[in-house]
């Protein structure tokens, strides 16, 4: 025979077993009908509208919000069965690490595949581009787990006082001992935010060095010289001085100026028409935009004259100067055309007398 106590024990056991089952199949309905509802509306329509990274977004929401409705269903179950509350407590730490867990790494593939996104459309003036991409993602990544264990932190009543003090003191001491570094860092970050350059563009400094760009990294930028020189300068230095960039502007072509100077006297018109020829018989020079001959000035022994051309590429600058100066000079040869050079008359108005002049 059973008695009565056992009777109703067993009763309330069984009903507490069909309470859990009760809790347990609503938790699944609502994640049924959630995840129903997410795929039929918003998702469907962010497909329709090529909404990638929304799309993105609601499909992997599904998973996290399924895992919070069952840990809120099993945290409801634990607390009907009355258990003790190291046993409660324990229970909770585990299902909000759980939670946190979940959570953190839906962020993080969500933040990754929206990063991936926007360095894709290549905005103008976004800090977001494929060569920053890579830098971005480690950040994004670092700041989320931190934030993940500071959760965890908090979820098991861990003291964060004594670690952000640790954290806090080895930052200075990093940061000082490596200013020069981080200073690079940072400028490199913003040279490959803001592209003042990018690979294969011809830039100078402001220590007149000129060269093509062959990488740019994070801490430093390289560039082949025309001695094919690789030189390798600190980002800082960029990012704190003037950088021309040659290859930069409208389109890639260049303007050659080409300065020349001809005697007092000699025919101006002539001049002009004899190096807007020289410039047509260049085959290097670019005819659009028209070769241009400018009257720059009277100069201290004859007239300066600019002869200015287009390049298609900085590269060859060098070149086509050289190629430039020699058909001048043979031209203004053959031309009779006199280009003027220093000059100094010496005259002698008294000799000591002690000194014969012989004639």
């Amino acid at each position: 025979m059973i008695s009565q106590l056992d009777l109703n024990t067993l009763l309330h056991t069984q009903n507490l077993w069909l309470q859990s089952a009760f809790i347990l199949a609503v938790a699944l309905s609502v994640i049924f009908l959630l995840i129903l509802i997410i795929s039929w509306f918003p998702l469907a329509w962010a497909k329709r509208a090529d909404r990638k990274a929304l799309g993105f977004a609601l499909d992997a929401i599904r998973f996290p919000i399924s895992v919070s409705i069952l840990l809120i269903a099993c945290a409801t179950i634990i607390r009907l069965f009355h258990l003790p509350d190291t046993l409660q407590n324990g229970a909770h730490k585990v299902f909000t690490s759980i939670d946190v867990i979940v959570w953190g790494q839906f962020i993080y593939r969500s933040s990754q595949f929206y990063l991936k996104t926007l360095s894709q459309q290549r905005r103008e003036g976004s800090i977001i581009k494929p060569q920053t991409l890579p830098l971005l993602e480690n950040v994004t990544a670092v700041l989320i787990i931190l934030l993940m264990v500071y959760l965890l932190f908090i979820a098991w009543n861990i003291d964060m006082t004594a670690w952000l003090a640790s954290a806090g003191i080895i930052g200075i001491a990093v940061g000082f001992a490596a200013k020069d570094t981080i200073a690079n860092l940072l400028s490199g970050v913003f040279i490959l935010a803001d592209s003042p350059y990018k690979i294969g563009d011809y830039i100078v400094l402001d220590s007149l060095e000129r060269g093509k760009v062959t990488q740019i990294g994070l801490r430093s930028t390289r560039i082949l010289t025309r001695d094919d020189v690789e030189i390798n300068i600190p980002n800082a230095v960029i990012a704190n001085g003037k950088i021309t960039n040659e290859s930069a502007g409208r389109h890639v072509k260049s303007r050659l100026r080409v300065p020349v100077s001809v005697a007092y006297g000699s025919d101006i018109d002539h001049v002009r028409a004899v190096l807007l020829d020289v410039a047509q018989q260049e085959e290097q020079i670019c005819q659009d935009p028209e070769p241009r001959v400018r009257f720059r000035q009277f100069g201290a022994s004859g007239l300066d004259i600019e002869l200015l051309v287009w390049i298609d590429d900085p590269e060859i600058r060098g070149r086509v100067k050289d190629s430039l100066n020699t058909r001048i000079y043979k031209r203004f040869a053959a031309e009779n055309i006199e280009i003027p050079y220093s000059k100094h008359d010496l005259y002698i108005k008294s000799l000591p007398e002690n000194i014969t002049r012989e004639w």
